[in-house]
Formats: structure tokens, sequence, C-alpha cells
């Protein structure tokens, strides 16, 4: 069957506050859907949408397909629960900075580290939302909020980072309004073996408006971001003039025809190898030395857990020297009761 976007999209009134990111990541997933149905081969009746507690959360009621509200935080073991019992059917996490990085913070790591064939939408607005605007996970230092009248005090979680420290086979990131490189990284992800990670970078218009415009404004986005593309030299600016290279151990902004530094001087992004090291250097990047990466950082193959229990479980059934309940039931002292 061939289905369109509204296939997806369910009768429910979308209650986010206008102009919040959240609505560009509803339209990016809803356009994604038909082609990682075509290239998957998937029915609508095989998608579920689980979610936690936030804004972000809402998710499964605007989706026309089988979905799970959960509680704070629990969005990755009911999400991880799922997909064990029943490994056909594709798992999509919806969570944001609070829900998965704070009180979900544990379950978040371990459905990582397990690889389970999940994929989480992580939003990320650097504030709680849901709850009227205190200060999340990812909040920059010093931000003001209502729980941090004078700043905060801690570093944030880079969440590309808990990622790869948690052993993760695929990281991407993106703004909400990139809607086509959305629809892109969401289709990398369903065709992933193994936990995918997508960490979308949401405005949120009433309690931290702008938190991402250093990076988002059209103004500067060309010269403070970088969209990795496979197989291709990491070129961006405005005029398609600065790139990154290698140099040494580390990476190092280049602009192309300077002390004749051409494209070939240029690293090509492979989110495919292995390479921990460069792929954990591009998660890392910022401002103001550094674009930030954009795109699908790592994608790397692994054996994802819920094929490791089921291989267990068909090793154990074709050991076992009890087969059926018949079995079972005779296999102690019996009696003949007359």
């Amino acid at each position: 069957m061939k289905y369109t976007q509204q296939d997806f999209k369910s009768d429910q009134i979308v209650k986010w506050c206008p102009g919040c990111g959240d609505h560009a990541i509803l339209a990016a997933v809803l356009r994604a859907m038909p082609e990682i149905c075509e290239k998957t081969g998937l029915t609508k009746e095989q998608f579920v949408f689980v979610s936690g507690i936030g804004c972000s959360s809402r998710f499964p009621y605007y989706m026309n397909t089988y979905g799970f509200h959960g509680i704070h935080g629990r969005a990755g073991a009911l999400a991880t629960g799922i997909k064990v019992a029943n490994p056909n059917l594709s798992v999509w996490q919806m969570t944001g900075d609070g829900d998965s990085l704070a009180i979900g913070g544990n379950h978040f790591i371990h459905e990582i580290r397990r690889n389970i064939d999940i994929n989480i939408i992580l939003f990320n607005n650097r504030i709680y939302g849901l709850t009227k605007g205190q200060y999340s996970p990812t909040s920059r230092f010093g931000t003001v909020t209502k729980t941090s009248p004078y700043g905060t005090v801690e570093y944030p979680f880079t969440p590309g980072e808990l990622v790869l420290g948690a052993r993760g086979t695929f990281f991407a990131r993106s703004l909400d309004s990139e809607l086509a490189l959305n629809q892109d990284i969401m289709l990398r992800a369903a065709l992933h073996k193994g936990t995918s990670v997508m960490e979308m970078l949401v405005n949120c218009v009433i309690y931290n408006n702008g938190t991402h415009a250093d990076i988002s404004d059209r103004e500067v986005r060309a010269e403070k971001t970088i969209v990795l593309k496979d197989g291709e030299p990491m070129i961006f600016g405005k005029n398609r003039d600065k790139g990154i290279m290698l140099d040494g151990l580390n990476l190092k902004v280049v602009k192309l025809g300077e002390n004749g530094i051409s494209e070939k001087d240029l690293l090509v992004h492979d989110s495919k190898a292995d390479n921990f090291g460069i792929h954990s250097m591009l998660v890392n990047m910022k401002g103001p030395d550094f674009p930030v990466a954009l795109g699908v950082i790592r994608d790397v193959a692994d054996k994802s857990y819920e094929e490791s229990v089921a291989a267990q479980v068909e090793d154990v059934r074709a050991k076992a020297k009890i087969q059926t309940m018949d079995q079972l039931l005779t296999s102690g002292a019996t009696w003949t009761v007359k």
C-alpha cells in the first residue's frame, strides 16, 4: 500500500503553542512516514509512538498509529518492553531534554548501551516548557529561569556526547526548521538497526525564546552550522569558502584558497566508519571557533539487543529437555489416582 502523510495524521487538535518548534518536528515526521514505509516495507499498523511527560510527549496523540503516553522519564522503559516483546514493530520514542536527560536519564543511557532498535527523537529546547520554565539538564551555564533566578551554576549535558559515551551506534542533530534534512535523518534512523538518537534543536517561544538563535537565524545559519553528508568534504559558510580539516589530533577551521588549501585537504565525512574519535570531535564542535555539526554524525553497525534476546531464547529452547507443557507436567515424580 502506498501511504501519504495524511494517513498518519490523527484527528486530534494540536495543542502546542503557536510558533513552537514542535510543530515543525511533527510536520517532518508526517512527511517522512510514507517514505519510511516504502523503503522498509512496514505498514502503518506496525508503528508505535511512545512518550513520557513534557510538551513533546503529547506527540502520540497527533499520530494515527499505535501510541503509549507514559509517565515522566519512563518512555525508554516502555519502548524497550514493546520492542523486545514484538520486534516486528517500529518503535519511536518522543522525549524532551528534561524527560530523557533528567528523571529518565538512567533509562536513556541504558537503552543506548543495549542498542535496542528504537528511534528516539529528543526535543531539546533547553528548558522545562510544560511545567512553565525551570532550567533543564541542557540549559546553558548562567541561564536565568524560575528555578535559577540568579543564573544556573551547573554545566549542561551535550546529548551527543552522552550518546557516544553510552556506546551509541547512531546519532544525528538538526534544527526544527530544517524540514528536508529532518526527513532524511528520520529515514536514516528507521533504516538503522539499533538505537537511533535524533537531537532536534527546537525553540520554545514562551519560556526560552531564541535559545538556538545564534545558529538558527537565517542571517548566521550558513556561517554557524555545517551539514555533514557522507562522502562529501566538510564545507560550510555563506559562500561555501570554509572547511574542516584535521590538524594533528585536532579539528581546525580553514578558509579555502588560503595557504594553498583546497577541498582535497578537508575531512570527508563518513558516519559509517566506526571512528569514535572523529565522531566525538564533530559532536562537540561549537561556536565561536567551530560551526555546530548537523545531519547524521554517527551510523555504525552492531547487533541489536532484541536480536540477542531472541537468539538466546532459541538457543535455550533448542537445548531444553522439556519442550511442551505435557513434558513439564510429567517431568517429575507423578502418581496415578484411581
